[in-house]
């Protein structure tokens, strides 16, 4: 079995984690690295206002004048997939550091799975870190349940699941 543990928004997780004062209030967020500065990534109260991810930060400003625009933070993104590889390794000694903000790990030992994966999605709320977790028999499946959960979703027949899903979730990026 796998558990893929996805943080969503990861890069604006990444930039706020250190601003709680910053919650609740529209947030875009840019790559500063880019030649065209566009939004990235955006909270819900941001995407309320009409402001959309591709959109450039005056743009967002015009649709909303709260608008805090904030700069990918590199060296925190580095910090938060550390910590995310972390409470995943506490799981089991096969983790993989699938990409920023998405751990997959394999089990031999799957007694009480669900538990235990809860249990990690918990620990990363105590340190104000969101986290979703999937649980299935492939590494792929469990990619998908971790997208579609709230905060765990386990599976054990991925053929199931997958043909129950809608063609649109193979858009997740």
């Amino acid at each position: 079995m796998f558990a893929t543990i996805y943080l969503p928004d990861f890069y604006l997780q990444a930039a706020l984690r250190h601003q709680p004062e910053l919650s609740g209030k529209p947030v875009a967020l840019i790559d500063d690295q880019e030649k065209k500065a566009v939004i990235i990534q955006l909270n819900a109260a941001a995407e309320k206002t009409g402001v959309r991810i591709g959109m450039t930060p005056s743009q967002g400003l015009a649709r909303c004048l709260e608008l805090v625009i904030k700069v990918r933070s590199h060296f925190q993104e580095k910090l938060l997939q550390d910590i995310l590889l972390h409470f995943a390794g506490s799981l089991a000694p096969y983790v993989e550091a699938t990409a920023p903000g998405i751990s997959t790990v394999q089990f031999t030992e799957t007694r009480k799975l669900a538990s235990k994966v809860a249990r990690v999605v918990e620990e990363l709320a105590a340190s104000e870190i969101v986290a979703q977790a999937g649980i299935a028999p492939t590494p792929d499946a469990s990619f998908l349940a971790a997208h579609l959960a709230r905060p765990v979703l386990e599976t054990d027949n991925a053929g199931e699941f997958l043909a129950a899903l809608p063609i649109e979730v193979l858009a997740i990026n």
